[in-house]
């Protein structure tokens, strides 16, 4: 499900955005069609650029993002990112028409991207990664499918003409998070399982560097 606007923007600025940027992507055919139906995208996060590194791979289906209100008060940049499909969030406090929001639009069918990490962490591997627990709760809600990537980079800082590379790994279904609702601590519990798999992506390319001798 995607909007016109997103659409025109991979195809006019797409190209653009992954020749300046330098950008390489792995593992796309792993991403749901949109006859497999909706997913959440988890991604570690090193920099403000991050969603549109995403969104100019042209992905099968329009990954929305929470924005911070702030964006949507700046004229003319507010009906872009609205366009583009982000919805604002109020960072500063647990935001629950925001959560609901997102739940509801996965119901709808739509696809949502979610930084578990909750802000940048500029410098760190996602092994280092300091995780939020609300991407598990709206995962619980849901009950759709998790599409893990990994956004890397030179020392994980962004930098302009730096090369980037992002990776796809092969969706988990939510059978396989095994969710208890019985359970103490299953937020947490599902929140380190689910970026595991991002964290699994980590160690795949650095393991694939160590070959090639980088």
């Amino acid at each position: 499900m995607k909007s016109k606007v997103y659409s025109g923007f991979v195809k006019v600025l797409g190209p653009l955005i992954r020749f300046i940027f330098r950008l390489h992507y792995h593992g796309l055919e792993n991403e749901p069609s949109a006859e497999e139906g909706p997913y959440i995208m988890i991604c570690n996060h090193i920099s403000n650029a991050d969603p549109v590194f995403l969104c100019a791979a042209g992905t099968k289906q329009q990954p929305h993002y929470m924005a911070k209100k702030e964006l949507f008060k700046v004229p003319l940049l507010n009906k872009l990112v609205a366009a583009l499909g982000a919805y604002p969030v109020d960072r500063k406090k647990a935001d629950v028409s925001a959560i609901k929001k997102t739940i509801a639009m996965l119901k709808e069918g739509k696809c949502i991207g979610i930084f578990p990490q909750g802000h940048r962490e500029k410098g760190k591997t996602p092994r280092e990664a300091n995780l939020k627990n609300g991407a598990a709760m709206i995962e619980t809600r849901a009950q759709v499918s998790i599409l893990p990537c990994y956004i890397r980079t030179k020392k994980n800082k962004f930098a302009f003409f730096r090369r980037v590379d992002v990776y796809y790994g092969k969706p988990i279904k939510f059978e396989e998070l095994g969710y208890d609702p019985d359970a103490a601590g299953e937020y947490t519990r599902i929140s380190n399982a689910m970026f595991e798999r991002v964290c699994e992506l980590y160690d795949k390319a650095e393991a694939e560097d160590g070959k090639r001798g980088k």
